[in-house]
């Protein structure tokens, strides 16, 4: 008899195939390049960014870059805890490199998370904080007005908790926004660092 976490599972490979066989993703699955997001029924804390890009598609790894290394460390957790998807989920905008634009990536296609992103998240009820990182996952879960700055909103990152925490994209790009707010990484840092290492370390 199958548990209740096996069926979740079974579903969550179901969608990871129906990701796979749309039509609109057809370019990619003929040059055979997979759906790149980690998802698990027993997730507590979930990743919601922009979308993967080059160097994290061609190794098959999500956040396999300098933004991840510094998201990482924001976090404040090793690579093995980032990469172990039966506690961390990590669901981009969009689950398909979008190529490269005038100013970095280019924006994940609009309708994606739309589409794929409540499927996947009914899949996982276990999840207690998700990230925002960047304006882009900001405005899809959040409802913001477009005229928000992304700076008043991670400001004012309390505001929003417990359920989500919304953050600057950890992309090499923004060391001067960083530079420009010490304040992000002197008292939002260190709280995110907290409550990450709250989760994680939580007895099932």
């Amino acid at each position: 008899m199958m548990t209740e976490q096996s069926i979740l599972e079974q579903k969550l490979s179901q969608i990871f195939n129906a990701i796979k066989n749309d039509p609109a993703n057809a370019v990619y699955t003929a040059q055979k390049i997979e759906p790149l997001y980690a998802a698990a029924a027993t997730a507590k804390i979930l990743l919601i960014g922009q979308a993967p890009g080059k160097k994290a598609q061609a190794t098959k790894r999500c956040w396999n870059d300098q933004s991840g290394v510094r998201l990482r460390k924001w976090m404040g957790v090793t690579t093995a805890e980032f990469y172990d998807s039966t506690s961390i989920a990590i669901l981009p905008a969009d689950f398909y490199y979008p190529g490269k634009g005038k100013h970095g990536d280019l924006p994940p296609r609009r309708g994606f998370a739309a589409k794929w992103h409540p499927q996947l998240l009914k899949l996982m009820p276990n999840i207690q904080l998700s990230l925002l990182i960047g304006s882009y996952a900001q405005h899809e879960y959040l409802e913001l007005p477009k005229t928000v700055a992304l700076t008043e909103v991670v400001h004012n990152y309390q505001n929003y908790l417990p359920k989500y925490f919304p953050l600057v994209h950890p992309s090499p790009l923004n060391g001067g926004w960083l530079k420009r707010n010490p304040w992000f990484e002197e008292k939002v840092v260190p709280t995110l660092k907290k409550r990450v290492r709250q989760i994680l370390n939580e007895k099932d």
